[in-house]
């Protein structure tokens, strides 16, 4: 649990358990979806639909992107998510955002509607507050942004 005091200096880690918390509980909300890493979605430039994250959220896909080797995201060259590997695959998959879990997808059945997810939403803006965020950004800059505190 955060506590007031590591939030004024929160550690790298410190949104850890917050955010893997929130990403259990949508896994237990059955709602129905058909994504067998179709990756449409993470076509950018295509699909129409950027990803926005919450300060917790770049910090724990930054944690995704130092497991996978990295230390800076480079764009896509057509405009794809930064985080597709060669493979065509999400190279922080257990680390993806929350946007990426909720599929606005057309294909895997669209975006999860308001009312599943809006207390989720809450608890991922509730705690950007206390991390000093300043809301949600795009997926490119709040990645980096959250690369190169470290």
């Amino acid at each position: 649990m955060l506590t007031p005091r590591s939030m004024k200096n929160p550690k790298p880690t410190a949104h850890r358990a917050e955010i893997e918390a929130i990403y259990a509980e949508l896994e237990r909300r059955p709602l129905p979806r058909q994504c067998e890493m179709r990756t449409g979605c993470c076509h950018f430039r295509i699909a129409g639909h950027t990803p926005l994250l919450t300060r917790g959220e770049a910090l724990h896909a930054a944690d995704g992107v130092r497991r996978s080797g990295r230390k800076v995201l480079k764009p896509h060259p057509d405009g794809a998510c930064p985080l597709l590997g060669r493979d065509g695959r999400c190279t922080i998959y257990q680390h993806r955002p929350f946007g990426c879990r909720t599929h606005f997808c057309a294909e895997a059945g669209g975006m999860y509607p308001r009312k599943h997810v809006a207390d989720l939403i809450q608890r991922l803006e509730a705690l950007d507050e206390r991390l000093g965020g300043h809301g949600s950004r795009p997926l490119e800059a709040a990645v980096s942004d959250a690369l190169a505190e470290k």
